[in-house]
Protein backbone atom coordinates (compact mmCIF):
# COMPACT_ATOMS: atom_id res chain seq x y z
CA UNK A 1 0.00 0.00 0.00
CA UNK A 2 2.90 2.32 0.51
CA UNK A 3 4.24 1.89 -2.75
CA UNK A 4 0.91 3.26 -4.42
CA UNK A 5 1.13 6.05 -1.81
CA UNK A 6 4.90 6.96 -3.20
CA UNK A 7 4.70 6.19 -6.84
CA UNK A 8 1.29 8.23 -6.90
CA UNK A 9 3.05 11.21 -5.52
CA UNK A 10 6.14 10.84 -7.74
CA UNK A 11 3.49 11.08 -10.57
CA UNK A 12 2.45 14.26 -9.07
CA UNK A 13 5.42 16.09 -8.73
CA UNK A 14 6.62 15.14 -12.30
CA UNK A 15 3.04 16.15 -13.90
CA UNK A 16 3.78 19.37 -12.03
CA UNK A 17 7.22 19.74 -13.67
CA UNK A 18 5.09 19.02 -17.03
CA UNK A 19 2.72 22.00 -16.24
CA UNK A 20 5.57 24.43 -15.24
CA UNK A 21 6.92 23.60 -18.41
CA UNK A 22 3.92 24.23 -20.62
CA UNK A 23 3.19 27.38 -18.32
CA UNK A 24 6.83 28.97 -19.68
CA UNK A 25 6.04 27.76 -22.93
CA UNK A 26 2.82 30.27 -22.75
CA UNK A 27 4.25 32.52 -21.02
CA UNK A 28 6.48 33.19 -24.31
CA UNK A 29 3.99 32.89 -26.84
CA UNK A 30 4.82 36.20 -27.61
CA UNK A 31 8.82 36.22 -27.15
CA UNK A 32 10.89 36.82 -30.01
CA UNK A 33 13.44 33.87 -30.72
CA UNK A 34 11.86 31.56 -28.12
CA UNK A 35 11.96 28.04 -28.26
CA UNK A 36 9.23 25.55 -26.47
CA UNK A 37 10.05 23.17 -24.33
CA UNK A 38 8.94 19.77 -23.51
CA UNK A 39 9.48 17.50 -20.49
CA UNK A 40 10.13 13.79 -20.66
CA UNK A 41 9.29 11.44 -17.98
CA UNK A 42 10.88 7.94 -17.08
CA UNK A 43 10.12 4.82 -14.57
CA UNK A 44 11.81 4.65 -11.15
CA UNK A 45 13.41 1.35 -10.19
CA UNK A 46 11.26 -1.75 -9.96
CA UNK A 47 10.53 -4.00 -7.05
CA UNK A 48 10.61 -7.93 -7.91
CA UNK A 49 7.96 -9.40 -6.14
CA UNK A 50 8.36 -13.17 -7.63
CA UNK A 51 11.29 -13.99 -9.93
CA UNK A 52 10.98 -16.38 -12.95
CA UNK A 53 10.40 -19.77 -11.46
CA UNK A 54 9.02 -23.31 -11.53
CA UNK A 55 5.34 -23.86 -10.15
CA UNK A 56 4.59 -26.31 -7.91
CA UNK A 57 4.41 -29.04 -10.94
CA UNK A 58 7.45 -28.58 -12.03
CA UNK A 59 5.88 -26.52 -14.79
CA UNK A 60 7.87 -23.41 -15.99
CA UNK A 61 6.74 -20.08 -14.93
CA UNK A 62 8.52 -17.91 -17.63
CA UNK A 63 7.55 -14.17 -16.12
CA UNK A 64 8.55 -12.73 -13.03
CA UNK A 65 6.28 -10.52 -10.58
CA UNK A 66 7.68 -7.18 -10.78
CA UNK A 67 5.96 -3.39 -9.54
CA UNK A 68 7.03 0.27 -10.36
CA UNK A 69 7.94 2.66 -8.32
CA UNK A 70 7.20 5.28 -9.97
CA UNK A 71 8.40 8.08 -12.42
CA UNK A 72 10.61 10.89 -12.34
CA UNK A 73 11.77 14.20 -14.88
CA UNK A 74 14.35 12.68 -17.14
CA UNK A 75 14.85 16.17 -19.15
CA UNK A 76 13.49 19.00 -20.52
CA UNK A 77 14.37 19.37 -24.22
CA UNK A 78 14.57 22.24 -26.37
CA UNK A 79 12.73 22.41 -29.63
CA UNK A 80 14.37 24.59 -32.20
CA UNK A 81 11.41 24.15 -34.52
CA UNK A 82 11.48 27.41 -37.03
CA UNK A 83 9.22 29.94 -35.60
CA UNK A 84 6.73 32.14 -37.82
CA UNK A 85 7.81 35.15 -39.70
CA UNK A 86 6.68 38.40 -38.08
CA UNK A 87 6.98 41.26 -40.23
CA UNK A 88 8.51 44.41 -38.97
CA UNK A 89 9.18 48.18 -39.70
CA UNK A 90 12.24 48.42 -37.98
CA UNK A 91 15.30 48.27 -40.62
CA UNK A 92 17.40 46.77 -37.85
CA UNK A 93 15.00 43.53 -37.72
CA UNK A 94 16.80 40.06 -38.62
CA UNK A 95 15.33 36.86 -38.36
CA UNK A 96 17.00 33.77 -39.80
CA UNK A 97 16.15 31.18 -41.83
CA UNK A 98 17.99 28.07 -40.76
CA UNK A 99 19.89 26.32 -38.09
CA UNK A 100 22.23 29.35 -37.40
CA UNK A 101 22.44 31.36 -34.11
CA UNK A 102 23.42 35.41 -33.55
CA UNK A 103 26.36 35.98 -31.53
CA UNK A 104 26.65 38.85 -28.75
CA UNK A 105 28.86 39.15 -26.54
CA UNK A 106 27.85 38.73 -23.18
CA UNK A 107 28.22 41.16 -20.14
CA UNK A 108 31.33 39.49 -18.63
CA UNK A 109 32.60 39.15 -22.39
CA UNK A 110 32.12 35.72 -23.38
CA UNK A 111 29.94 35.39 -26.71
CA UNK A 112 26.23 33.83 -26.37
CA UNK A 113 24.43 33.18 -28.65
CA UNK A 114 20.84 34.10 -29.73
CA UNK A 115 17.57 33.98 -32.25
CA UNK A 116 15.99 37.12 -31.18
CA UNK A 117 17.16 38.90 -34.32
CA UNK A 118 15.17 42.72 -32.81
CA UNK A 119 18.39 44.48 -33.14
CA UNK A 120 19.22 48.34 -32.59
CA UNK A 121 21.62 50.42 -34.46
CA UNK A 122 23.04 52.30 -30.81
CA UNK A 123 25.04 55.44 -31.01
CA UNK A 124 28.21 55.39 -28.74
CA UNK A 125 29.67 57.98 -26.78
CA UNK A 126 32.54 59.05 -29.94
CA UNK A 127 29.39 59.43 -32.08
CA UNK A 128 29.94 55.74 -33.68
CA UNK A 129 26.90 53.63 -34.80
CA UNK A 130 27.12 50.10 -33.09
CA UNK A 131 24.55 46.92 -33.85
CA UNK A 132 23.40 45.82 -30.31
CA UNK A 133 20.45 43.73 -29.00
CA UNK A 134 17.56 45.35 -26.59
CA UNK A 135 20.17 45.05 -23.77
CA UNK A 136 23.35 47.22 -25.39
CA UNK A 137 24.99 43.83 -25.84
CA UNK A 138 27.23 44.13 -29.10
CA UNK A 139 26.26 41.95 -32.27
CA UNK A 140 29.28 39.55 -33.60
CA UNK A 141 30.22 39.75 -36.97
CA UNK A 142 31.73 37.06 -38.99
CA UNK A 143 35.00 37.90 -37.67
CA UNK A 144 33.69 37.86 -33.84
CA UNK A 145 33.80 41.61 -33.31
CA UNK A 146 31.53 43.68 -33.06
CA UNK A 147 29.83 45.82 -35.75
CA UNK A 148 31.01 49.22 -35.53
CA UNK A 149 30.68 51.34 -38.60
CA UNK A 150 33.96 53.65 -39.86
CA UNK A 151 33.88 57.05 -38.90
CA UNK A 152 32.96 58.36 -42.16
CA UNK A 153 30.08 56.47 -42.02
CA UNK A 154 28.63 58.27 -39.08
CA UNK A 155 26.28 60.31 -40.51
CA UNK A 156 24.73 57.87 -42.26
CA UNK A 157 21.11 57.03 -41.47
CA UNK A 158 20.69 54.27 -39.85
CA UNK A 159 17.12 53.60 -41.43
CA UNK A 160 18.85 53.18 -44.48
CA UNK A 161 21.35 50.43 -44.10
CA UNK A 162 20.76 47.09 -45.76
CA UNK A 163 21.17 43.86 -44.69
CA UNK A 164 21.40 41.26 -47.68
CA UNK A 165 20.59 37.62 -47.24
CA UNK A 166 24.37 36.71 -46.29
CA UNK A 167 24.15 39.38 -43.40
CA UNK A 168 26.27 42.05 -45.61
CA UNK A 169 25.65 45.20 -44.08
CA UNK A 170 25.46 47.81 -47.01
CA UNK A 171 24.32 52.14 -47.25
CA UNK A 172 23.39 53.06 -51.17
CA UNK A 173 25.16 55.29 -52.58
CA UNK A 174 24.47 58.92 -54.46
CA UNK A 175 23.28 56.84 -56.98
CA UNK A 176 20.99 54.40 -54.90
CA UNK A 177 23.36 51.59 -55.85
CA UNK A 178 24.19 49.56 -52.25
CA UNK A 179 27.76 49.23 -51.54
CA UNK A 180 29.13 47.39 -48.82
CA UNK A 181 30.73 48.54 -45.36
CA UNK A 182 33.10 45.91 -44.93
CA UNK A 183 31.11 44.36 -42.39
CA UNK A 184 29.09 40.94 -42.74
CA UNK A 185 26.92 39.56 -39.51
CA UNK A 186 27.91 36.42 -37.97
CA UNK A 187 25.93 33.41 -38.02
CA UNK A 188 26.99 30.28 -35.78
CA UNK A 189 25.88 26.31 -35.76
CA UNK A 190 26.21 23.82 -33.05
CA UNK A 191 26.41 19.89 -33.55
CA UNK A 192 23.65 19.12 -30.76
CA UNK A 193 21.36 22.58 -30.70
CA UNK A 194 19.70 20.23 -27.20
CA UNK A 195 22.54 20.59 -25.39
CA UNK A 196 22.90 24.26 -25.48
CA UNK A 197 22.58 26.01 -21.70
CA UNK A 198 19.64 28.29 -21.57
CA UNK A 199 20.48 32.31 -20.14
CA UNK A 200 17.07 33.90 -20.48
CA UNK A 201 16.03 36.65 -22.89
CA UNK A 202 16.49 34.02 -25.75
CA UNK A 203 19.89 33.48 -25.19
CA UNK A 204 21.85 29.82 -25.15
CA UNK A 205 25.66 29.66 -23.84
CA UNK A 206 27.25 26.39 -25.70
CA UNK A 207 28.11 22.97 -23.67
CA UNK A 208 30.29 19.97 -23.74
CA UNK A 209 27.18 18.60 -24.81
CA UNK A 210 26.42 21.20 -27.53
CA UNK A 211 29.92 21.33 -28.71
CA UNK A 212 31.53 24.70 -29.96
CA UNK A 213 30.14 27.16 -31.86
CA UNK A 214 30.51 26.42 -35.47
CA UNK A 215 31.32 29.68 -37.87
CA UNK A 216 29.16 29.47 -41.11
CA UNK A 217 31.25 31.91 -42.63
CA UNK A 218 34.28 29.70 -42.14
CA UNK A 219 33.35 26.20 -42.17
CA UNK A 220 32.48 24.68 -45.73
CA UNK A 221 30.73 21.73 -44.61
CA UNK A 222 27.50 23.54 -42.80
CA UNK A 223 24.55 24.70 -44.79
CA UNK A 224 24.45 28.29 -44.43
CA UNK A 225 21.42 30.02 -43.14
CA UNK A 226 19.95 33.32 -44.60
CA UNK A 227 19.15 36.51 -42.80
CA UNK A 228 15.72 38.33 -43.67
CA UNK A 229 15.42 42.11 -42.86
CA UNK A 230 12.29 44.14 -41.57
CA UNK A 231 11.56 40.39 -40.39
CA UNK A 232 11.43 38.72 -36.75
CA UNK A 233 11.69 34.88 -35.79
CA UNK A 234 8.27 34.55 -33.42
CA UNK A 235 8.01 32.06 -30.91
CA UNK A 236 7.35 28.47 -31.89
CA UNK A 237 4.57 27.76 -29.40
CA UNK A 238 1.76 26.54 -30.69
CA UNK A 239 -1.32 27.50 -28.08
CA UNK A 240 -3.32 24.98 -28.85
CA UNK A 241 -0.81 22.18 -28.85
CA UNK A 242 0.09 23.36 -25.32
CA UNK A 243 -3.53 23.71 -24.39
CA UNK A 244 -4.16 20.11 -25.11
CA UNK A 245 -1.07 19.08 -22.93
CA UNK A 246 -2.14 21.00 -20.31
CA UNK A 247 -5.27 19.45 -20.15
CA UNK A 248 -3.67 16.02 -20.24
CA UNK A 249 -1.01 16.97 -17.64
CA UNK A 250 -4.21 18.32 -15.27
CA UNK A 251 -5.71 15.07 -15.94
CA UNK A 252 -2.91 13.12 -14.79
CA UNK A 253 -2.13 15.07 -11.84
CA UNK A 254 -5.96 14.24 -10.56
CA UNK A 255 -5.96 10.88 -11.22
CA UNK A 256 -2.30 11.04 -8.98
CA UNK A 257 -3.87 12.69 -6.49
CA UNK A 258 -7.22 10.13 -6.60
CA UNK A 259 -4.90 7.26 -5.94
CA UNK A 260 -3.30 8.74 -3.45
CA UNK A 261 -7.00 8.94 -1.89
CA UNK A 262 -7.80 5.60 -2.89
CA UNK A 263 -4.82 4.50 -1.01
CA UNK A 264 -5.42 6.18 2.33
CA UNK A 265 -8.88 5.03 2.27
CA UNK A 266 -7.63 1.45 2.00
CA UNK A 267 -5.19 2.16 4.89
CA UNK A 268 -7.48 3.56 7.31
CA UNK A 269 -9.89 0.20 6.14
CA UNK A 270 -6.92 -1.84 7.24
CA UNK A 271 -6.26 -0.42 10.55
CA UNK A 272 -10.14 -0.45 11.27
CA UNK A 273 -10.42 -4.39 10.86
CA UNK A 274 -8.13 -4.88 14.21
CA UNK A 275 -11.17 -2.66 16.46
Amino acid sequence: MVRSLWSAATGMNAQQTNVDTIANNLSNVNTVGYKSQVAQFKSLLYQTLQTATTTANGDPKPTSSQVGLGVRTSSINNLFGQGPMLSSQSSSAMAIEGAGFFGVRGVNGETVYTRNGDFVWALGANGSMMLTNSDGQPVLSTAGTPIILPGAANSLISSRIIIDAQGRVMYPNEEGVEQPLGFQIGLWQFNNVGGLQRLGNSVYAPTAASGPALNEFTNANLRNSTIRQNYLEGSNVYVADEMVNLIVAQRAYEMNSKAITTSDEMLQTANNLKR
